[in-house]
């Protein structure tokens, strides 16, 4: 039963991810795909976590870790540009 619901929960996060895909691809502002982008980041960190779960290993987690940490720090980088390229154009 255990595996099941573990199979289960992962294909759910896989056509979460493929929803996030298809936000990122068809939106058309900034913002809309770096919302997109900034929450497959969280749903990829919860698909490596089942993964790791499922498969007993600890190296998943590891990954998960490093992976959502980068994730918000490109985040981060990427909503700076954005206020940045907003504040030169209002200054122009």
């Amino acid at each position: 039963m255990r595996e099941f619901l573990l199979t289960g929960m992962q294909w759910f996060i896989i056509a979460c991810i493929l929803v996030c895909i298809i936000r990122i691809l068809t939106s058309r502002t900034t913002s809309g795909k770096l919302v997109g982008l900034n929450v497959l980041s969280g749903v990829v960190l919860a698909f490596l976590v089942l993964r790791g779960v499922s498969e007993g290993r600890a190296l998943y987690l590891d990954v998960a870790l490093v992976y959502d940490i980068f994730g918000f720090l490109g985040f981060l980088g990427i909503a700076r540009f954005l206020k940045d390229k907003i504040q030169g154009e209002s200054q122009e």
